[in-house]
């Protein structure tokens, strides 16, 4: 049977950790100024995470969806290693 940890991170923790990794690992790959739009929403209910990241970005160097996607990957990775820290 698994024991719930009490010191876990919060549900407003976890989305921060999320968005802010998520939103990292595009301006690792864009400067801010070639950034035309994007959007990180991340929710965490029920200990399940869902992040989901569209980026309007020009295509020149990086693929955007690509970007997005191993952004999303990112912020799950971040918030694993959040709750291996707990």
């Amino acid at each position: 049977m698994a024991t719930e940890h009490t010191d876990d991170p919060s549900d407003e923790t976890v989305v921060q950790t999320a968005a802010e990794a998520a939103e990292g690992l595009i301006f690792s790959q864009y400067k801010q100024s070639d950034v035309r739009d994007f959007d990180v929403t991340v929710t965490f209910e029920d200990g399940v995470l869902d992040v989901d990241v569209y980026l309007n970005a020009p295509d020149d160097e990086n693929d955007p969806e690509q970007v997005a996607d191993e952004a999303a990957r990112t912020a799950q990775q971040a918030v694993d290693e959040l709750f291996d820290e707990s």
